[in-house]
């Protein structure tokens, strides 16, 4: 079975970095890979069309650069897409929508072996993970399932209004607040700086060290990061292949095209050398 490299860096409690991507190319996991200081690969399954075929070729690229994979599943998918993932070779699982108790246990239940003491509910399998016919139904397997991270998402009112009793779940290891989601629970609809907002955050990310889980951040600009380091928060999941795309794409057309119509070569420049 494959070395869990996030399971490796919680373990020691080290941080991680990890990016997001929502396309199926392969060779995107790659070039993360060749571009150095990731940890893992967040593949947003939540938002993205893929197939089972897909999982398994994003998974072939993650062993090939020796890196983790992460899938984000919604929640209508939990114990379906996680079972396909890990046999696909990913090894952590991102939760989404969870409200209650009953939902964080789950999540444990879809990432784990069913065995005694682990509350999982998967059985044995014929998949990538387990070299499709050699290690299926072995102690390694039972090993490999039981490190498979869970991440949960903390993004709607009822989870946060629970939040101690949801993170005393057992299995649980890391925990991502989702501002764009909780503001619309509460109301707030793309408020997410809204202080009611900002504070849940804050008392999400406290509680998660409480509980001695690893809270998790996701960021569009690294510039956003000294606050949450000064939390006490070592993971950090930064960029997602269509933002910086649509950024360069944006930020590069408007210089090249105010080039061309004649406008200032200074302005035009700097848009140009954003990226």
């Amino acid at each position: 079975m494959r070395h869990n490299r996030l399971r490796a860096l919680l373990n020691a409690n080290e941080p991680s970095i990890g990016t997001h991507i929502l396309s199926t190319w392969p060779t995107l996991v790659e070039l993360v890979g060749i571009a150095g200081n990731y940890d893992y690969v967040e593949f947003t399954a939540e938002y993205s069309p893929f197939t089972m075929h897909d999982l398994d070729n994003l998974g072939r690229a993650l062993e090939l650069k020796d890196l983790g994979g992460m899938i984000k599943v919604e929640q209508t998918q939990w114990t379906h897409q996680a079972m396909r993932a890990i046999g696909s070779g990913f090894q952590s699982v991102l939760f989404a929508d969870l409200r209650t108790v009953a939902d964080a246990e789950a999540c444990v239940a879809a990432v784990r072996a069913e065995t005694p003491g682990t509350g999982g509910r998967l059985g044995v399998g014929m998949r990538r993970d387990v070299g499709t016919v050699k290690e299926g139904g072995s102690p390694a397997y039972v090993e490999a399932l039981n490190d498979v991270v869970i991440a949960v998402m903390v993004e709607k009112r009822e989870c946060v209004e629970d939040l101690e009793n949801i993170l005393s779940v057992k299995g649980l290891d890391m925990v991502q607040f989702g501002g764009s989601d909780y503001s619309m629970s509460m109301g707030l609809t793309g408020q997410r700086n809204h202080p009611a907002i900002k504070k849940a955050e804050r008392d999400t990310i406290e509680m998660a060290l409480k509980k001695g889980l690893h809270p998790r951040v996701e960021l569009a600009d690294i510039k956003d990061a000294a606050p949450y380091l000064e939390m006490g928060v070592k993971h950090f999941c930064i960029g997602w292949d269509v933002r910086v795309l649509h950024d360069w794409w944006r930020i590069n057309g408007e210089g090249m095209r105010a080039m061309i119509n004649g406008a200032a070569p200074a302005a035009a420049k700097t848009a140009a050398s954003t990226y």
